[in-house]
């Protein structure tokens, strides 16, 4: 697949799309000057439909190669995005490069926000976590004309360079496991899945393959906000408070499985005979815990890594699967 440079749509395109001249578009994106509100809404919509995005740094960057890496990511309290930026970082510093980042809180309007302030410094290439877009963030991105990078999965198409693996395949072999283990009652406890749309592939491909084992999907605890210790103890306790005798509980993450973990240890619920818990995405609290946890190891440092790298050499859109590994642990 070879990468096509999007063309950089320019202030002219807009002043002619919006039937006026250059200076009232300029006006316009600065709030400042004379312009009617008529006039104020069609370059709007004319900015809107082309995908522009103001230059802020007068074409200085582009004119000489930017070195900026724009990175948009979910979340800095979950240790998966903090360690993408630590593989990404070595690499681009090593190169010369200035990584820079921004935090939507999963909101794919703040997403849209944010990407629109970083596109407007003109980076040599944006990154972000999966491929769920809202359409002006997309639009934005093919007009930008520099390189998008979609991290931490592989199910859909990606606008350029995606690097990370599938989630739905991570939530099939996790339910396989399970299921080989002889676990027939199994609940699951999470976060927002509308937001963090990675954890809905691998629940939705879970229940899929649990379906499909004759063993259905008992019960679930689905709580609102970001995934923590705190509420992956609270989810388990009102599950099992609905749901006394179910053997075996899949957790979004490991931060949740882990306070699963501590409730069954409040509890005197013995770990795994009387209840088995898996988690995601390898942790090293989880191998450091008295029952290393079960669950799925993710590749986070290397997928930063790989994703520089591969902006660095200016390499074709392709997409990288790193894979993942499961970790038997002793709490499955």
């Amino acid at each position: 697949m070879e990468f096509k440079q999007q063309v950089t749509v320019t202030l002219a395109e807009v002043a002619d799309a919006a039937g006026v001249g250059e200076s009232t578009v300029s006006r316009v994106l600065r709030n400042h000057g004379s312009f009617s509100g008529k006039t104020r809404e069609r370059v709007m919509a004319a900015v809107e439909r082309l995908g522009y995005v103001p230059n802020r740094i007068a074409g200085t960057l582009a004119s000489a190669g930017s070195r900026l890496v724009a990175f948009v990511i979910p979340s800095l309290s979950n240790i998966v995005f903090p360690d993408v930026l630590r593989g990404a970082s070595a690499v681009l510093e090593e190169n010369r490069y200035q990584a820079v980042f921004s935090v939507t809180d999963y909101d794919p309007g703040k997403e849209e926000a944010l990407a629109a302030a970083m596109l407007a410094w003109r980076p040599a290439a944006v990154m972000l976590a999966g491929f769920e877009h809202t359409e002006g963030t997309v639009k934005m991105l093919r007009a930008s004309g520099c390189r998008v990078v979609e991290l931490l999965d592989l199910d859909g198409d990606a606008l350029d360079i995606a690097v990370g693996f599938s989630n739905r395949a991570a939530g099939r072999e996790s339910a396989v496991f399970l299921l080989m283990r002889g676990y027939r009652r199994i609940g699951y406890v999470g976060h927002d899945l509308n937001r963090d749309t990675r954890a809905g592939k691998r629940f939705s491909s879970f229940c899929e393959t649990l379906q499909a084992g004759g063993a259905p999907l008992v019960a679930r605890e689905i709580l609102a906000g970001a995934s923590s210790v705190e509420n992956g103890r609270l989810g388990l306790e009102g599950l099992l408070a609905r749901t006394a005798d179910l053997d075996a509980v899949y957790f979004s993450n490991d931060d949740m499985a882990l306070g699963g973990y501590f409730h069954c240890l409040a509890e005197g619920i013995t770990i795994p005979s009387k209840l088995a818990i898996f988690g995601y995405n390898g942790l090293d609290i989880g191998r450091a815990m008295p029952q290393p946890l079960s669950t799925i190891r993710t590749p986070r440092v290397a997928t930063g890594q790989i994703a520089a790298q591969l902006v660095v050499a200016n390499a074709p859109s392709q997409a990288v699967d790193l894979g993942f590994e499961l970790i038997e642990g002793a709490t499955a």
